[in-house]
């Protein structure tokens, strides 16, 4: 059985962050998954997940400023001790909500930058968070985006996240398979999860173009959530969706 969790970055938008935890309950899901939650102590995150009775998957280490188009800082080497307070933060706050796994943001390349000192600064950090979180026995993965949405993302493709995460070489390294992204930039979507599921620590969805629900463009998910059932993908999925309207009226294509 397929485990889905909402998104409350992406979900239930129309409520405040900390409502939206019983939200998604209410909605019938198990688990959730978001953004960040520094903006808010971590007893009161911890307060909203347990009166939800809800798990937490996924959250990620620190993005730098998001509101200014900011999408990460791992492979930034100027901001190395930015980013290693914000593994520390990550952990702080994945220990209180029980979460088992974060997500390493690489960044956007810099105008100019020398790319072989991006990556290097990529893997030293995907080392250094891996071996922070190893003592907990909790997962770090990275997460491609597409560079049509984020232009000059680093890591726009599943070949070259793979690659980085070999380099860098720890056990609880992971990747993060996001379905909308892997469409725009490469499609061949079943044949990956099922050749890579191994690496795959958790996988996210939405539908192209618009990043919908499932059902509102032209993935195949009926297909792919059988698929997903027969090679024996055993994590969650995270709806991270924008709806096409209300919350609450996008949820029909579960029932596939």
């Amino acid at each position: 059985m397929l485990r889905f969790s909402a998104n409350l970055s992406f979900l239930f938008l129309d409520r405040p962050f900390l409502d939206r935890f019983a939200a998604a309950a209410a909605a019938g899901f198990k688990g959730v998954e978001f953004h960040f939650p520094y903006a808010f102590p971590v007893d009161e995150v911890a307060d909203a997940v347990r009166r939800a009775a809800v798990e937490v998957v996924l959250f990620n280490i620190t993005g730098g400023d998001w509101a200014a188009g900011e999408r990460g800082i791992a492979c930034l080497p100027e901001r190395l001790a930015e980013f290693r307070d914000g593994v520390a933060d990550a952990l702080r706050y994945a220990e209180a909500l029980g979460c088992p796994r974060v997500n390493c943001i690489a960044g956007r390349r810099p105008e100019g930058g020398d790319e072989a000192l991006l990556r290097s600064t990529l893997i030293d950090n995907l080392r250094f968070a891996a071996d922070v979180f190893a003592p907990t026995e909790r997962q770090v993965l990275m997460e491609p985006l597409n560079s049509r949405d984020t232009p000059g993302f680093f890591v726009d493709r599943t070949a070259t996240a793979l690659a980085l995460l070999d380099e860098a070489d720890r056990p609880n390294l992971a990747l993060q398979y996001d379905i909308y992204h892997a469409q725009v930039m490469e499609g061949d979507l079943a044949r990956t999860l099922q050749t890579q599921l191994a690496r795959i620590g958790h996988i996210q969805l939405a539908d192209n173009p618009g990043r919908h629900q499932p059902g509102t463009g032209e993935i195949n998910f009926p297909f792919l959530f059988r698929h997903l059932r027969t090679i024996g993908y055993a994590g969650w999925i995270g709806c991270e969706y924008v709806p096409s309207g209300p919350t609450e009226d996008s949820f029909e294509w579960m029932a596939t």
